[in-house]
């Protein structure tokens, strides 16, 4: 067994983790690949079998869509439960390059292990183009901007390449599972950040396979998919009531910005989505989940 696990969150992708575990048996650092499967149901189980056997991998089927939060967090408290001493958190669109792995250990190095978590760079499919969902926080509400340095400090980042130690984990908890989706890997990062300098990485790049690099609000979305934006409104109201007077007026002005872009641009559906927007932050104000931490 080796130091780090790679834990692969999955749910009805196999193309894209197929390649996803591809690129991280590319590895110059190798690594174990710690697969959880949200229980899908387009065969990824039968296409990872070879790979099960051989023991390229291994996995793990939840038996039910836990969404990203739950999946990191039944992740996370395998691999500790396995011994790793290391945990490096990704999604199956995610391709990380061949030296990712060598440049967070050489920020581990260089750090001398004084550091909460570490994030990668998340670049949009194989390009030099930013992605634009995963550029981690230097402030509450600011964006990073230095990718010259060799590593940058950090108050937030997503679980597209989030490296952190055993010891983090045992210290701060589990992602919380009742985000569902959305902002349960911001949440966490700040979890740590409070407390722990954290930093990104440059030298450490993994592209994420999107479609597009355009981020979607709400007035652009159909009824269908409305139900993702309960979770994302909720989480983020529990996210920034712990940053105080100011978190909370961020979050309030951030509502009422999404509202006013449903009434300017939204096709149809305003009144089902403007709905939606503040039903999901009047529920995030009573919304208090439990943090759980590894036995």
């Amino acid at each position: 067994m080796r130091d780090t696990a790679a834990v692969v969150v999955t749910y009805n992708r196999k193309e894209l983790l197929q390649s996803c575990i591809r690129c991280l048996l590319r590895e110059k650092r190798p690594c174990d690949i710690l697969i959880i499967d949200n229980g899908s149901t387009d065969g990824t189980e039968e296409m990872l079998q070879p790979m099960i056997v051989s023991g390229e991998i291994r996995y793990h089927n939840t038996g039910e869509n836990l969404g990203g939060a739950g999946g990191f967090a039944e992740g996370m408290k395998l691999a500790l439960k396995l011994g790793y001493q290391y945990i490096w958190l990704m999604d199956d669109d995610t391709e990380v390059r061949e030296d990712a792995l060598s440049a967070l250990f050489e920020a581990d190095r260089r750090l001398q292990g004084n550091y909460g978590f570490l994030s990668g760079v998340a670049y949009f499919r194989k390009t030099d183009e930013l992605c634009s969902m995963n550029i981690q926080r230097a402030g509450r509400h600011t964006k990073v901007s230095d990718y010259a340095s060799p590593f940058v400090p950090v108050v937030m980042a997503t679980f597209v390449s989030f490296f952190v130690k055993a010891e983090t984990v045992r210290t701060f908890g589990l992602p919380i599972r009742e985000f569902f989706i959305w902002a349960d890997d911001l949440e966490y990062s700040r979890r740590i950040s409070r407390k722990l300098p954290c930093y990104m990485v440059p030298g450490s790049r993994a592209d994420h396979m999107m479609n597009s690099n355009e981020k979607v609000g709400i007035e652009q979305e159909s009824s269908d998919r409305l139900w993702r934006y309960r979770c994302l409104y909720r989480n983020e109201r529990y996210l920034y009531r712990r940053e105080g007077i100011a978190g909370s007026a961020y979050l309030l002005l951030r509502v009422l910005y999404h509202s006013v872009k449903v009434l300017t641009r939204a096709k149809s559906g305003k009144t089902e989505k403007l709905g939606t927007i503040w039903r999901s932050y009047r529920d995030g104000r009573k919304f208090r989940p439990q943090i759980e931490f590894p036995e």
